[in-house]
């Protein structure tokens, strides 16, 4: 077996399930399959299996990997000193595009962001955000990995995403901050 990208080999020590790169649909991996950690990007590993095609895993179950679970990924701890708006955006900035590793926030995905109260109690988080590509096979995969992460934020009882393509995306909407880190400054 060849390594992709200098990844890192490990075995499965259990069953494990995650999301085929980028067609974006689900997929078992097996116990005892030996996958290359390839990369470790908002808590979630991206790995190589043994047939050559990329499966991106929660990093909640890094067990099944043999790691740690990533700090993104672990439980959210609210502080006086951040409102919950500023939570979201943190979370969200643990999102990325699989294919891009910067998060969706700095590539200018994320158009609109709400928060609001709830009547039983809590908040509901709405987000309108885009896609690099309308036609991307992630955008299902990307919208539960939000939804995941900002209802794992205690208080959000709810969140709801909507994939939106007026205005198109274009690369002038990534920070600076994104363009320097892909090479397009």
């Amino acid at each position: 077996m060849r390594m992709f990208g200098g990844g890192q080999s490990v075995w499965l020590n259990r069953e494990c399930k995650g999301i085929q790169i980028p067609e974006g649909t689900p997929k078992i991996l097996e116990n005892g399959s030996q996958v290359y950690i390839t990369q470790i990007l908002g808590g979630m590993f991206t790995v190589e299996t043994e047939f050559g095609y990329l499966v991106r895993i929660d990093g909640k179950d890094a067990d099944a990997l043999g790691q740690e679970i990533p700090p993104e990924r672990q439980a959210i701890e609210i502080s006086s000193d951040k409102t919950l708006e500023d939570i979201v955006w943190e979370q969200l900035k643990t999102c990325y595009d699989p294919e891009i590793p910067v998060n969706i926030v700095e590539l200018g995905l994320i158009y609109n962001c709400q928060l609001m109260p709830l009547p039983e109690g809590g908040t509901e988080v709405a987000i309108q955000m885009t896609l690099t590509a309308p036609g991307c096979g992630m955008g299902e995969v990307l919208k539960s990995d939000i939804e995941t992460k900002l209802v794992d934020i205690p208080g959000v009882k709810s969140a709801k995403i909507e994939l939106v393509f007026d205005p198109a995306w274009e690369s002038g909407m990534m920070s600076e901050a994104a363009r320097l880190q892909l090479g397009m400054m």
